[in-house]
């Protein structure tokens, strides 16, 4: 019988495969052996951890973007001003596109980006995280940080449409993606938004 290290170091391979290959080549043109062949594992081995190549997105979405949300919780509840909060908010998926671009590639294009098919299973995911934004941008607006006069909800959805715009440039390499881009990035983002957000 398999070890409970074996288990789990054959799944992550399966994942870690699946990434690659859904990166390279798509969601739906991607078949289960497609990612047995990149794993380096029997056919029937993928069936084995996953029902289907759905399952298997799904895991990888969940996977990401809980570490999402609780970085979105984490950084409001540590307080400090709310500028700070949400270059915090960015910071975090910036980062997480420089350390894993073939995943963070596969989020957006084929979960996020797609309402009418995958992405629809996961809209109550995915407005936990522009109603983590929207808070802290309620909670500066009652600060007096930021302007009262903009829904909170609708200024999350455009700091993190921005964001999401921006990492799609480098998926696409419609914009240059460097250390030093990552950086700018950032904060350029940042100034953006929260000189847009600020009192007048």
């Amino acid at each position: 019988m398999a070890s409970k290290a074996t288990t789990v170091d054959k799944r992550r391979q399966i994942l870690d495969a699946a990434v690659r290959v859904f990166a390279r080549q798509g969601f739906h043109a991607t078949r289960v052996s497609d990612i047995a062949d990149e794993a380096g594992v029997a056919y029937g081995l993928v069936y084995h951890y996953f029902r289907s190549k759905d399952e298997v997105l799904n895991e990888l979405f969940v996977e990401r973007w809980s570490l999402l949300l609780s970085a979105i919780e984490e950084t409001d509840r540590a307080g400090g001003p709310h500028r700070d909060r949400l270059a915090a908010v960015a910071s975090f998926i910036v980062d997480s596109y420089r350390h894993d671009p073939e995943l963070m590639k596969v989020i957006i294009v084929e979960v996020t980006r797609a309402a009418n098919s995958f992405g629809r299973t996961h809209l109550a995911e995915i407005r936990r995280a522009y109603e983590g934004i929207a808070k802290i941008v309620a909670d500066g607006q009652e600060a007096g940080a930021f302007r009262g006069d903009i829904a909170p909800l609708f200024a999350s959805m455009t700091f993190y449409g921005a964001v999401e715009q921006l990492l799609s440039g480098w998926i696409f390499d419609v914009i240059p993606a460097s250390e030093t881009n990552f950086d700018q990035a950032k904060d350029l983002l940042v100034t953006t938004i929260c000189d847009g957000l600020e009192p007048r």
